[in-house]
């Protein structure tokens, strides 16, 4: 059964001016979600969700994947990205949990942006106009701190207690102004090697 859909949202936002300077490169920040009817609500507690997940994720992943390439002009385009959920008060966090966290959902958004970092991610449960936090993570290097970035925005008539918002999210820029380094250059103070994970 594909997902009921009542309605798509798009977020954008472009950065100018930061800390009183003018950036070099605009920040653009982009988000797209859509508003859906919990597959799950009414139903009590469900302990199997995978026949929604393997129906709603693929639909998700490529109506939303589109319109955010749509709207940043392509993969190759976004330099970070991301992934949320807001699940309304009458469901679980499960539930906003299982439609962004399957591959059946996020591998659209992955493969089309060429992408070599997980999808960071929130999920949450809240109710109409809840904050809708979007972080973000270069999609080639999950060390970079200048794309470790949020978008936040909010749906005022959602989501309503029986539906779900799914959100992917993307960069077109880095923080302007960026000035606290690398992940990397941290770990060599710290006397880790800098190409594996600090123990």
């Amino acid at each position: 059964m594909s997902p009921e859909i009542r309605k798509i949202v798009e977020f954008k936002d472009v950065s100018l001016i930061e800390g009183g300077k003018k950036a070099a490169k605009p920040l653009e920040l982009f988000a797209t979600a859509a508003v859906i009817t919990n597959p799950w609500h009414g139903r009590g507690f469900v302990e199997d969700l995978a026949p929604e997940i393997r129906a709603a994720g693929p639909v998700l992943g490529e109506l939303l994947t589109n319109r955010m390439l749509a709207m940043t002009g392509g993969g190759d385009k976004i330099e970070a990205y991301g992934k949320a959920a807001v699940v309304g008060l009458d469901g679980e966090v499960e539930h906003a949990s299982a439609l962004i966290h399957t591959l059946h959902f996020g591998n659209f958004y992955r493969n089309a942006v060429e992408a070599q970092s997980y999808l960071s991610f929130t999920n949450t449960r809240g109710p109409a106009n809840a904050p809708i936090m979007v972080p973000l993570m270069h999609k080639h290097d999950a060390g970079m701190r200048s794309h470790y970035l949020t978008i936040q925005f909010a749906i005022p008539d959602a989501p309503a207690a029986n539906e779900i918002v799914i959100v992917l999210g993307a960069s077109i820029g880095g923080r302007p102004h960026h000035r606290i380094g690398d992940r990397y250059k941290d770990l060599e103070e710290l006397g880790h090697d800098a190409t594996k994970p600090a123990g």
